[in-house]
């Protein structure tokens, strides 16, 4: 089975005012369809620089990620963009909905973009799921934090993304609405067979996943399958 998402020699190295930064070194991993993957590490272990990586948002200065089976170190900015619109989802602690558009606006906006003619179908479809079906057209100023995160949850999987991409997804949430969130991405990532790739500081939300890769410094320093 091919992998669907690959990094192979990964570095990225940037400069600073003391010479050159190895934020990541030589790393490597394979995720498969359907695989569930926490980064975990401290604040600077490069985490979400990886992430970055991996989803095509920055490049490496060394090694190469595949997505779907392409090479994004061959790609130019427009044509990685392209591809994160047919294969990735995204969901970011600071939720990143846009204030102008209600619940039901900013999860077709992906659809729409996409050419969907359902779009307002399934977008309602997903706002229910989540357990948003009477929110619908509030904005996202009169959600509390917990609502806007299941409205960027229903954003993400919209598209049917093979690859799902969380960065601290709970960081902003109280334990409580945070450990909701949780059961949703993972009922939802399980029904839908998408690959996640989670970033967080919270070991019980890596638990979660399938496996654990532990960054120090920007290197693999534990990589493990949850039991």
């Amino acid at each position: 089975m091919t992998a669907i998402l690959s990094a192979r020699n990964l570095n990225k190295v940037v400069p600073s005012a003391e010479g050159a930064l190895q934020i990541l070194s030589d790393l490597t991993l394979t995720l498969d369809k359907g695989d569930s993957l926490a980064i975990v590490g401290t604040s600077g272990s490069g985490k979400s620089t990886l992430l970055g990586l991996l989803a095509g948002l920055d490049l490496p200065s060394s090694g190469e990620v595949s997505l779907a089976g392409h090479s994004l170190t061959g790609l130019n900015e427009d044509q990685r963009a392209q591809l994160r619109a047919e294969h990735v989802g995204f969901v970011f602690q600071s939720f990143q909905l846009l204030d102008s558009l209600d619940a039901l606006e900013n999860v077709m906006l992906p659809l729409e973009l996409e050419g969907a003619t359902d779009a307002r179908q399934r977008a309602s479809a997903l706002l229910e799921r989540v357990g948003l079906s009477a929110r619908l057209h509030h904005y996202p100023r009169q959600l509390s934090g917990g609502e806007q995160q299941r409205v960027a949850l229903a954003r993400a999987f919209a598209a049917d993304p093979d690859v799902l991409f969380a960065d601290e997804p709970t960081g902003n949430l109280d334990s409580q609405t945070g450990a909701h969130i949780t059961d949703l991405l993972f009922e939802l990532n399980r029904e839908r067979g998408t690959t996640l790739v989670l970033v967080t500081h919270d070991e019980r939300l890596a638990r979660r996943c399938e496996r654990q890769l532990r960054l120090e410094a920007g290197r693999v320093v534990e990589a493990e399958a949850v039991q």
